[in-house]
């Protein structure tokens, strides 16, 4: 019960149903709020303790200041928690931990269950071994369940252990697809009351559902198992950038150059750890697909969310995916009620401001390894050929490559390898640098936007018309976010003619854009690697970190789902689609890109006349319950796991091992070693196992040693419920360079507990190191840990035997995963790095002062000593709840005692 403290606490009737309410305006100050904050503010009337939150609280955000730096701790509850199966399968494995943890020390292991919703989608473990059949989806299921059986058991029983806890089978779609599409209530109903609905996610694209008026956003999954378990989400008020939109999308121009236009904006602008909030006469222009699109790239910009105003477009979306009419009665009364329902006209009060005209907007990708590195189309092929220049071997002086060139007319401005190539049919073809190995139209943040799906489709038609083809060397992969997809796609006649150029469906899942692209076909993955080409993908996702998409893939281009199709048919990069003919026709004439690109007016008439409302209803009518092969999956029964000694996939992790009632008090960290010095930009899936599991790493060699073939390693994903297996694959990541290791590339370290410090596997140095009672320290440079939310990035840092960081900056995210895992990060003085201190890696470390945090306070800064070089580190403990966590050795340890002390 709220202490009430405003005397906020009031009714709303809608139709026949009444609902309790917190009213905003009985918070002075609360009208001139932003919308985001507007959210912020009824959840901290609702939830108001007078411990944790206060009066005071509540009045801070009140009387936010747009200007001011934030400052001010408040507790966030959110409504509910998403998770997929990747991050959401440790989760669970914690969740069944702490139940033995609570059983050994006294407690009722019952008592261990999620407090908020929690629901899980498997979307992550597909990978796209087979394509381009009619078969390839039902092929690549059967391989999903024969890896992944003991993980779905596992889950299936967490389904029936726990309450209020749902699994979304395989097979359905993408987490944030499915979120926006069914699970999403943008106003909650639960035990009489009616509120904003809110999330947070274990996959930092939770952001998507902020196209629907939902606060939410990713978190690590420590962080979100704390939720589930009822703690709420520490945090500082932000500071709130408006960004206006005016106009509308020109002729040509799609969602996906909206978002990488935007991406490319904020980045520059610099958004990390703020909130983004759209809002404008240009808003209304903006469909719900498109708002949803541009909140899934919120961790693409750095922000904490990219948030849109409920208005009549967010009405009409919830209608059309067949929410009750109840629901849209009650959506609506309740945002116009609290002044949440958008305004065009309003200029609210932001901290910041940026504008965007979107007739300005023009057709383009980005690439080759950040999302952020927008590409106008029509300067694609001049940007390739300068950026291929960082993947081969060039001679600086000739701008030729070191190694004989040849003079194939294949590429005009010298910097081509071709490679002949036999395929199994005995055909032959010839591949270059730049040579597309993969077009898929994949992942959540274009897949559920009909108007770039169905305009891929319609390009496809065109193309077939025109008698083009994929190239033979492409990988034609389509992995829609739901089944929805499928069914337009069916309706409207159009799954023809994708199948004609190769993209069959291949899964519902995240495939590519997570690394579960599959292999390339055998010739094409040689000719690719003995020649060293510098091969690319195209991908409708959002992701294209080095190494991310496919080992034998160097450079990666995110495109929309027409241009991924587009590519496929041109299948090289240096080709110029604005102005080269993709092919010719049967006549011989050439064809052009302008030739098959479908005009909006089509695309607009077959979205109209092919998706409806009982498309939405028929395919979510069970969602939860799965097909015969989930249904029948055997299940161990009780409310403590049954674990299996032989299992490589689930095993119970050591956090509580040996953990007492009362924590030990923080110490000082001396005698420390480095086990890795990085650059910038190091990102999480730098950090955190990914992709497949490659023979020789420490990974497979523990996988070998338990009796699992190679083609059964699967991916590290598929294993995040194996610790044994994600820690040996933390800081592995083929293109992560540790300087302290030069002239290597990948999980190598230097081990200083041996003589002469020779070069190892970063897992086996750090296992010398904890035998040798050596703590480990982390030197990082600017923006570590951006990317995706990962819980493995800390869990893994941990249990290397990781003590503290110490970074120029940090992402949010990790920065607070760090702390829920016990690692304390430490920041470098203003204007220093690693290397302008002089520190090269072989020193030996102390940090001092860290002990003040006994005392209840948190120390600005700690002094570093490394060698002779001495400095004082600011403490990246940013907030009261953290320092909590950090003195307990661990958020979930913080939370296992308070709930025994209950």
């Amino acid at each position: 019960m709220s202490a009430n403290s405003f005397d906020a606490r009031s009714s709303l009737q809608v139709g026949d149903e009444s609902y309790e309410i917190f009213k905003l305006d009985k918070v002075e100050g609360s009208q001139r709020l932003p919308y985001s904050l507007k959210v912020l503010l009824e959840n901290l009337l609702r939830t108001e303790d007078g411990a944790n939150i206060t009066a005071d609280h509540i009045r801070a955000l009140g009387n936010w200041d747009a200007s001011a730096q934030p400052n001010q701790e408040i507790q966030f509850t959110p409504a509910r928690v998403i998770m997929q199966d990747f991050t959401g399968v440790p989760c669970v494995v914690d969740l069944a931990t702490m139940r033995e943890a609570v059983k050994e020390l006294g407690g009722d292991p019952a008592k261990i269950n999620p407090l908020a919703p929690a629901e899980l989608v498997i979307d992550h473990s597909v990978i796209a071994d087979k394509f381009g059949t009619r078969d390839s989806f039902t092929q690549n299921v059967e391989i999903e369940y024969g890896r992944n059986k003991e993980r779905y058991q596992f889950l299936r029983w967490g389904q029936t252990a726990f309450d209020e806890f749902k699994v979304v089978p395989p097979g359905t779609g993408i987490v944030h697809q499915v979120n926006i599409e069914h699970l999403a209530r943008t106003v909650m109903v639960r035990n009489g009351q009616a509120y904003p609905d809110t999330c947070v996610g274990t996959d930092s694209h939770t952001t998507m559902v902020n196209g629907l008026g939902v606060l939410g956003w990713g978190v690590g999954g420590i962080e979100a198992e704390a939720a589930m378990l009822g703690q709420p989400v520490s945090m500082l008020i932000p500071r709130v950038v408006g960004f206006k939109l005016n106009g509308a999308l020109p002729a040509g121009a799609t969602a996906t150059d909206l978002v990488l236009t935007i991406t490319e904006m904020l980045r520059k602008h610099g958004v990390v750890g703020k909130f983004v909030e759209f809002y404008g006469e240009g808003v209304t222009s903006v469909p719900l697909a498109n708002r949803a699109t541009i909140g899934n790239m919120s961790p693409e910009f750095g922000s904490t969310c990219a948030i849109f105003p409920i208005d009549a477009e967010t009405i009409s979306y919830l209608k059309l995916t067949g929410r009750s009419d109840q629901q849209l009665a009650l959506v609506e009364a309740y945002a116009k009620a609290q002044g949440l329902w958008h305004d065009p006209a309003a200029e609210p009060v932001y901290s910041e401001y940026i504008e965007l005209d979107l007739a300005s907007v023009v057709p383009s990708i980005a690439g080759p390894k950040r999302p952020q590195d927008r590409v106008v189309l029509a300067e694609a092929a001049d940007r390739f050929e300068i950026a291929v220049r960082d993947y081969i071997a060039v001679d600086d002086e000739s701008g030729k490559e070191s190694f004989p060139a040849s003079d194939s007319p294949a590429v005009s401005n010298g910097i081509h390898k071709p490679t002949l190539v036999t395929a199994p049919d005995g055909s032959t073809y010839e591949i270059d640098h730049g040579a597309v190995v993969i077009a898929s139209i994949t992942s959540c943040t274009n897949t559920s936007n009909p108007s770039v799906m169905l305009g891929a489709a319609l390009l496809a038609k065109k193309a077939v018309e025109k008698g083009l083809h994929a190239k033979p060397w492409v990988k034609t992969t389509l992995a829609p976010g739901s089944k929805v997809v499928m069914d337009y796609y069916e309706k409207a006649g159009l799954t023809p003619y994708m199948e004609k150029l190769g993209f069959n469906l291949v899964g519902y899942g995240c495939v590519t854009c997570i690394g579960n692209s599959g292999p390339l076909p055998d010739e094409v993955s040689a000719a690719v690697n003995e020649h060293d080409l510098a091969a690319v993908s195209v991908l409708s996702g959002n992701r294209n970190f080095e190494g991310r998409i496919n080992p034998d893939v160097k450079m990666n281009y995110l495109a929309s789902p027409p241009l991924v199709v587009a590519y496929a048919i041109a299948g090289n990069m240096n080709v110029d689609i604005t102005r080269d003919a993709l092919g010719t026709d049967a006549e011989g004439k050439p064809v052009y890109l302008a030739d098959i690109w479908p005009t909006e007016q089509e695309i607009a008439e077959v979205v109209a006349s092919s998706i409806d409302q009982d498309m939405f209803t028929k395919d979510y009518s069970d969602v939860f319950a799965g097909d015969q092969r989930w249904q029948s999956l055997p299940i161990p029964t009780g409310n403590t796991f049954e674990w299996d000694a032989e299992s490589t996939y689930v095993r119970k992790p050591p956090y509580f091992e040996g953990m007492a009632h009362e924590p030990s008090p923080v110490t000082d960290i001396s005698g420390a070693r480095v086990l890795a010095k990085l650059g910038d930009s190091v990102t999480t899936d730098h950090i955190s196992p990914a992709g497949n599991i490659k023979p020789g790493t420490p990974a497979a060699q523990y996988l070998t040693e338990h009796g699992v073939d190679k083609r059964d390693f699967n991916s590290y994903g598929s294993r995040r419920g194996n610790h044994e297996v994600m820690i040996r694959g933390t800081f592995a990541n083929i293109r992560l360079r540790n300087q302290i290791a030069p002239g290597t590339e990948g999980g190598y370290t230097r081990d200083f507990t041996q003589a002469d410090a020779p070069v190892a596997f970063i897992y086996d140095a750090a296992q010398n190191y904890q035998a040798a009672g050596v703590p480990l320290v982390i030197l990082a440079g600017k923006e570590y840990g951006s990317g995706s939310s990962r819980d493995w990035a800390a869990k893994g840092t941990a249990l290397l035997g990781v003590k503290a960081v110490v970074a120029e900056s940090y992402e949010r995210i990790h920065r607070s995963n760090l702390i829920g895992m016990g690692v304390l990060p430490l920041q470098f003085p203003e204007g220093a790095d690693a290397d302008s201190l002089g520190l090269t890696g072989d020193e030996t470390f102390s940090v001092t002062g860290v002990t003040a945090l006994n005392d209840g306070g948190i120390p600005e800064t700690v002094r570093v000593q490394a060698g002779d070089v001495s400095f004082d580190a600011k403490v990246r403990i940013d907030t009261p709840g953290e320092a909590d966590y950090y003195r307990n050795g661990g958020i979930l340890q913080y939370v296992l005692r308070s709930l025994i002390a209950k």
